[in-house]
């Protein structure tokens, strides 16, 4: 039906005949067939996007006429009150774009004139009536044109207007702020874009860190474009999934946790590099960080508790055993360990860590990370102990073996162990992985249970108390006997045997206890 020509009674007449075809519409959609669901579906939004050019028209009428005043209420609250449907959201977009057009004095429509329609907000506002732009997106337009008019040259402002309605047309009004920085600088006054980027500047920042006891330590990231251009050259590459061709592993890592890992990587090899600037001394000063752990000997021992770190701005974070052992390989972990009673025991052991000649020489034996089928360069890569440095393995190259920093992860996740070989294998490899899960646990076990059999047993007090009984039963002298187990008594632990040695021991006995003690002792020896 044509209501083209129609007047008022009309078009409100066949308004509420598709108020109500719209009110019944759900109980008869099972009668669509074939595209009618996506027809109607067109059909009813337009019919939704000029009701809310209607809203706008009718509350431009009703201030025009005075009876938004006369009610002695304001334009929101009159919108609000006899449209309630905006009471879920809206009614603000109605009356912002209603008082911008209304016959009041602004930028674009002085008092009594209508509004310019080769103005920014005449442009708006034909795009409103004809249903095109939704009051949400003309308010969000009308806003960016208000910060933009005393930056951008007025000859431009229609066509920067123009560009940001047809941007939120497709995309929504949240993506007209996006836009602001590319305006200023193709359209803005001379120095305009340049005074923008050195106030950016002042409000960048990067907030201390916010840790919680066992959980993830929280920064907040502010950053100027051009800071966020370094950044995003930086950590683009690194956070790129990277699956593994040649073992088949899929990187199940979610984005966040990958773009977290490569910010960490590049903050590590900036460390390495000034160290290296800074003459690539050894040890703790030229290791990737350095950390403060305390913990007691019992854990350090036996994996378990947890570590707190100290003197730094991220002190009171919990580390657990694993962590504080894959730290141990690459960072200058300085072990604070406590005794039973929270007596120091050990303080600042960082002899453990490859010295720069031995990184040299892993750099040119793997090449690279070691993990089958990655290809991170030996720049990218940290110094890892096969036999973990906490389970007693040495700082050698026998025992070392370079990973990337994602693998580095996985294999002391996974308890993976390797192979150091003094020369290639077939595929040209010198350290090859058992990828068994648990491996590394299989492999100290049976070292252990090797070592307990070949190794004699330790030469405590009471090991060498029993030695000496078995001996004194052929020596006659008893007052040398009783002698020396009076020693025994005073000095029966540390003390003893840092004054005394098993050679002593064996020069003070008679000839005759001597050859039997030397014999003794072969036979423990062999045990």
């Amino acid at each position: 039906m044509d209501i083209g020509g129609c007047g008022l009674r009309e078009r409100r007449s066949a308004i509420e005949t598709a108020r109500e075809a719209l009110r019944g519409l759900g109980a008869v959609l099972h009668e669509a067939q074939g595209s009618e669901l996506a027809e109607l579906m067109g059909v009813v939004d337009d019919v939704a996007a000029q009701a809310g050019a209607a809203r706008v028209a009718i509350t431009v009428e009703a201030m025009g006429r005075g009876e938004i005043e006369a009610a002695g209420v304001n334009v929101h609250t009159w919108v609000r009150d006899h449209a309630p449907s905006l009471r879920q959201g809206g009614a603000f977009q109605v009356a912002r774009v209603a008082c911008a057009v209304s016959p009041t004095p602004s930028r674009w429509c002085p008092q009594g004139q209508v509004v310019d329609p080769g103005s920014p907000l005449g442009i708006v506002w034909a795009e409103v009536q004809d249903g095109t732009v939704s009051p949400a997106l003309a308010c969000a337009a009308l806003r960016e044109v208000e910060r933009l008019a005393p930056i951008v040259r007025d000859e431009v402002l229609p066509t920067v207007t123009a560009s940001m309605l047809e941007l939120g047309v497709a995309w929504g009004p949240t993506q007209l702020r996006k836009l602001r920085p590319r305006l200023i600088a193709e359209f803005g006054r001379a120095g305009k874009f340049d005074d923008l980027q050195a106030r950016l500047a002042s409000a960048a920042r990067l907030s201390m860190p916010v840790v919680e006891s066992g959980d993830l330590t929280e920064y907040q990231l502010v950053m100027t474009p051009e800071q966020a251009a370094a950044l995003e050259a930086a950590i683009g590459p690194l956070s790129a999934p990277a699956p593994n061709d040649e073992t088949g592993e899929r990187d199940l890592r979610p984005a966040g946790q990958r773009r977290v890992e490569a910010l960490a990587l590049v903050c590590q090899r900036s460390s390495a590099a000034d160290a290296d600037q800074r003459g690539g001394v050894d040890g703790a000063a030229g290791s990737g960080a350095a950390l403060h752990v305390s913990m007691t000997v019992t854990d350090l021992q036996a994996g378990t508790g947890f570590g707190e770190v100290l003197a730094s701005t991220a002190t009171g974070a919990m580390l657990s055993p694993s962590v504080v052992r894959r730290l141990a390989c690459s960072a200058a972990v300085v072990p604070q360990v406590l005794g039973s009673a929270g007596e120091p025991l050990d303080e600042g052991r960082v002899e453990r860590l490859f010295t720069r000649a031995q990184r040299r020489v892993l750099m040119g034996r793997d090449r690279g990370c070691t993990y089958p089928g990655c290809g991170a360069p030996a720049a990218w890569t940290q110094a890892h102990h096969v036999v973990h440095w906490l389970d007693g393995g040495a700082t050698d190259l026998d025992n070392a073996a370079l990973l990337c920093q994602r693998h580095h992860t996985v294999v002391h996740d996974r308890r993976y162990v390797a192979q150091v070989r003094a020369t290639p294998d077939e595929l040209g490899r010198f350290v090859v992985w058992d990828r068994t899960v648990g491996s590394y646990d299989q492999y100290l076990e049976a070292v252990r249970a090797e070592r307990a059999v070949a190794d004699p047993r330790p030469l405590t007090p009471q090991r060498l108390a029993e030695l000496l009984a078995a001996i004194r039963a052929d020596d006659p002298d008893e007052q040398h006997w009783a002698r020396l187990e009076l020693d025994l008594e005073r000095d029966e632990h540390e003390q003893w045997r840092q004054s005394q040695d098993w050679a002593d021991l064996l020069e003070s006995m008679p000839p005759r206890g001597a050859e039997q003690a030397q014999a003794s002792s072969c036979t423990t020896t062999g045990a």
